[in-house]
């Protein structure tokens, strides 16, 4: 946190109109935002120079245009993992996602930028990201709850039972999935045991070890 408590906050987005919208959003919302780069080698240097809370990182960024963002995102989090990585793309690829958590879920986010137009959502997913929360797209979800093979384990879920395994892997919490369905946080907690035992996913009571197992099981 910064010396007023606010969050603090590094951008890199290679869009200038973007960017300063995505600034001028996380200010708005009371952020800190330390720095904000337009090309991946000066994100790395800004984030080393002022050890933000969270960096909020564009994919696809300069110099090379490619996955430059995504690479300076992992050395971001290789050196200091305790800073949160919220990354956008442009483009729905699941597989940015699954490179970035590795093996870990912590702290770490990944949204489509079409979700920014939900400002609420995008705001809450920072700061869940910065706090050490998870905060995956839910497209993303679903294109890998749709991979499976028939006669999977997931077969055996039961509607309710696939909305709450979604919420779950875009890192809400129970109290969060509750909200969103408009039910009680036992009614969840009895889905969520169902749904660990049918997919014979050992219950971690740690969230982050819970979206990361329940990501591993839609990738498998």
């Amino acid at each position: 946190m910064g010396n007023n408590g606010r969050i603090r906050v590094v951008v890199g987005e290679d869009q200038p109109l973007f960017r300063e919208g995505v600034v001028q959003v996380l200010r708005q919302a009371d952020f800190e935002v330390a720095a904000a780069a337009g090309d991946a080698r000066d994100l790395v240097r800004k984030v080393r120079a002022h050890a933000p809370d969270v960096a909020v990182v564009d994919i696809q960024m300069p110099p090379n245009h490619g996955e430059d963002g995504l690479l300076a995102a992992q050395e971001i989090r290789a050196e200091a993992p305790a800073i949160g990585i919220l990354v956008l793309s442009q483009y729905l690829e699941d597989r940015y996602a699954l490179s970035l958590l590795a093996d870990r879920a912590d702290g770490v986010g990944y949204l489509l930028k079409d979700r920014l137009a939900d400002v609420d959502g995008f705001v809450d997913a920072v700061r869940r990201v910065a706090r050490g929360g998870s905060a995956i797209d839910p497209d993303v979800v679903g294109r890998l709850v749709k991979r499976r093979r028939s006669g999977e384990p997931l077969d055996e879920l039961s509607p309710r039972e696939r909305q709450v395994l979604a919420l779950m892997a875009e890192g809400k919490s129970n109290h969060g999935i509750a909200d969103a369905l408009v039910v009680t946080v036992s009614a969840v907690e009895r889905h969520v045991t169902s749904i660990f035992a049918k997919l014979r996913i050992p219950r971690e009571d740690d969230g982050h070890k819970r979206v990361l197992a329940v990501l591993r099981y839609l990738h498998r």
